[in-house]
């Protein structure tokens, strides 16, 4: 699988990446012989970058990513991890955290240099590794201010030291973003949704300023939580985690009639679409099942071809800067 150096640093990611959130037990509880498996099938499939969180289960996911990833070669692969959450012990009481799994820590959040370097700290202990490769602040956008003022100067501060290799932020909220890598010197930006093949709102503002600052993109929530996952969404498909309108079904429908013209399914082309643009590193996808990682390999092995993307714009179906 070919692999892309995030900006200007060391690290080289390959194209298609496994997300830790469904590891740690996202939209429904899985158990740690399922998540090896997973894991074990990803390795298999030439994935080598692996992407988790503290927040991503409690720590679940990060101990479960850690307990396979500590016995394969470490020159082989590129694990990243965020911070901006501690995770604080508590009596869970019976209750079920947000991610499936008993509630035995809280979340704190915290970007201030002391935070930072806990959190690595902790990452590192949960996981039983020596470093990681690229460090993110994680979902800043409520938080932006104390991310930017000391939250990004400690990993920069990491970066320089040798601790990790490329540093970044991971976020939903292309403003924010787009104002972090006009301002700081990161490496990379994980962007959730809005660089997808029917969502382009990255093109106004952070795509642009990736290619003018030799910033790299990494592309998640590529199929926007489901919308784009199937040959054809159902009425009850979600598109970025809530119901989907009327007029994005009707536009994911128009989406795949031109796809099945050309003999490719909807999510064969919501994997590609995003590493057509120069910026664009790789894609991370969140996976939960040997299966869903075979599905997901298949899918983004698939040939498409230029004429699709030619009929697309033609159909007024993605933009013309895409």
């Amino acid at each position: 699988m070919r692999r892309n150096r995030l900006g200007r640093s060391t690290v080289e990611v390959t194209e298609l990446g496994c997300g830790g959130g469904p590891l740690g037990g996202l939209f429904a509880s899985l158990d740690d012989e399922t998540a090896a498996a997973t894991l074990a099938a990803a390795w298999d499939a030439g994935i080598r970058y692996f992407d988790t969180s503290p927040h991503y289960g409690i720590g679940h996911s990060e101990r479960r990513v850690g307990a396979f990833l500590r016995h394969m070669p470490r020159a082989e692969f590129i694990l990243s991890t965020k911070v901006g959450r501690l995770l604080v012990p508590q009596d869970a009481a019976g209750r079920v955290d947000e991610f499936h799994v008993p509630a035995t820590h809280r979340r704190v959040w915290d970007f201030s240099r002391d935070g930072v370097l806990r959190s690595v700290e902790d990452s590192l202990a949960r996981m039983g590794v020596d470093r990681v490769d690229t460090l993110f602040l994680h979902d800043a956008e409520e938080h932006f201010d104390a991310a930017l003022r000391t939250g990004y100067p400690a990993l920069a501060e990491l970066r320089e030291q040798g601790v990790v290799g490329a540093i970044g932020a991971g976020m939903w909220h292309t403003g924010m973003l787009t104002r972090l890598v006009r301002e700081t010197d990161v490496d990379a930006v994980m962007l959730s949704g809005h660089y997808t093949l029917i969502q382009h709102g990255a093109l106004d503002d952070l795509l642009p300023a990736c290619a003018e600052r030799g910033v790299s993109v990494l592309a998640a929530s590529v199929f926007n939580s489901g919308l784009l996952a199937t040959p054809r969404p159902t009425e009850a498909a979600t598109f970025d985690y809530a119901p989907a309108s009327p007029e994005i079904l009707r536009r994911a429908h128009r989406v795949a009639d031109v796809c099945e013209a050309h003999g490719v399914t909807l999510p064969q082309a919501a994997m590609a679409f995003p590493l057509r643009h120069p910026v664009v590193a790789g894609v991370v996808v969140g996976m939960r099942s040997p299966e869903e990682v075979e599905r997901n390999a298949a899918l983004f092995a698939a040939d498409v071809p230029d004429s699709l993307w030619d009929d697309l714009r033609a159909e007024g179906l993605i933009d013309e800067r895409a």
